[in-house]
């Protein structure tokens, strides 16, 4: 698939099928997220990649973003100490949070070239999901994605003609 294609077939899905994703899929698109830009090569993020039915389904009742039911979770972290430890305040208070955004979508676009839905979430409460995946203060969670066959496929929503967002050289 072309990049574009990805770009333009990648949607929020929010209905998934019970097939399992498979482990090497999944890490697969780890390591696609892994190959995304990172502020001076930092490289501080974390991928939690959740596949027990019974941890998914305990991390859906505080994610009230998630819907679905998901086979697979990929929940994309940053190591806020090894950030500052490797880049300083800047890498570890604004860069990480953008680090694991481009990974994220990464992921995301890997996933739509494998025929999988995925759907980004922002809305959990991040002390139970802490608490949930054991993970130490240093770790900071930046995101959820979903992951899994769609039950159907979402219709593209529209989107704004080019002339409304973007602008050459200056404003005026």
């Amino acid at each position: 698939m072309e990049t574009l294609q990805a770009i333009q077939q990648r949607r929020s899905v929010r209905a998934f099928t019970d097939e399992p994703v498979e482990t090497s899929v999944l890490e697969e698109l780890v390591e696609a997220g892994a190959w995304a830009p990172s502020g001076s090569n930092v490289q501080a993020w974390k991928f939690g990649i959740v596949t027990n039915p019974q941890l998914v389904r305990k991390i859906d009742l505080f994610s009230p973003g998630m819907s679905g039911n998901p086979p697979a979770l990929i929940v994309a972290c940053s190591d806020r100490a090894y950030a500052q430890k490797r880049g300083g305040a800047k890498s570890a208070n604004e860069f990480a949070t953008l680090d694991c955004a481009y990974a994220s979508q990464n992921i995301m676009l890997a996933a739509a070239d494998r025929g999988l839905g995925t759907c980004a979430i922002k809305s959990y409460n991040d002390t139970a999901l802490r608490r949930i995946l054991n993970l130490p203060d240093s770790i900071v969670i930046e995101l959820v994605i979903t992951v899994g066959h769609p039950a159907h496929e979402p219709k593209a929503p529209a989107r704004k003609p080019l002339a409304e967002i973007a602008f050459y050289n200056t404003w005026n």
